[in-house]
């Protein structure tokens, strides 16, 4: 496992699931980390987990100022900051996500705000807090297969997509940005990568008998997160 010692991290979305998964796998390598949810209750059960390591925020991910109070809360009560793990998102379809010529307007609107929206404010408020530092940092987004490979049968839902893929080119776009405190990375294809490194290995099956690959499933061993985040992409080194 790498080791992060005197390294601290901010997880947006990190209370429960993956985002808490590794917050775990962080302080268990070192770091130190502070983890933000809108369920306060979560936020102080994750918190409590994490010991002297860890602290909580509650916070709405698609408001912007809460991804710069995680990062001000991290150096008040850590000294530093050193990278943010995006995680914040979900499924729109309650909310009227669906086939494009089903989407509606609000279900449209809801789940850009979810998914890129707060990808957007978490990412801005890094680069700034970086730029002020004087110092490189990482920026980790959870996105998804479905933004690179879609799922007409079982996974129509192409606001979710479409943000998923946007998140994506954001960062893409950001690593372009030639600047003295350039993050070392700035996204990796969490769900996709998981694909390749998984297979379908701990998958379960749907109603029909297709295989349903185990990045779904909330809950993947500790070591999986800190192992995406010390991954290498195409054109940076994100060796932290």
């Amino acid at each position: 496992m790498p080791q992060l010692d005197n390294k601290t991290f901010v997880i947006v979305g990190g209370t429960t699931g993956l985002g808490l998964s590794a917050a775990r796998a962080f302080v268990a390598a070192g770091a130190k980390v502070v983890v933000v949810g809108r369920n306060s209750e979560n936020v102080e059960a994750a918190t409590a987990s994490l010991g002297q390591a860890g602290r909580g925020l509650a916070g709405d991910a698609t408001q912007p100022h809460t991804a710069v109070e995680a990062i001000d809360l991290a150096k008040r009560e850590f000294g530093g900051f050193d990278g943010m793990y995006h995680v914040a998102g979900g499924s729109g379809r309650q909310m009227g996500d669906g086939p494009l010529l089903e989407i509606t307007d609000e279900g449209w609107a809801q789940t850009i705000e979810l998914n890129l929206t707060s990808a957007f404010h978490s990412n801005r408020a890094a680069l700034q807090a970086f730029d002020a530092l004087g110092q490189a940092g990482t920026i980790l987004n959870m996105t998804s297969v479905l933004g690179l490979s879609p799922s007409p049968k079982h996974f129509a839902t192409h606001a979710y997509a479409a943000a998923k893929a946007a998140a994506e080119k954001l960062a893409a776009a950001e690593m372009t940005t030639k600047r003295n405190t350039a993050p070392r990375c700035t996204t990796n294809t969490a769900s996709a990568r998981a694909r390749l490194k998984l297979g379908m290995e701990g998958s379960t099956k749907l109603s029909d008998g297709t295989p349903f690959p185990a990045i779904f499933i909330y809950e993947l061993p500790i070591e999986f997160n800190v192992l995406l985040w010390n991954t290498k992409s195409k054109d940076e080194d994100c060796a932290l």
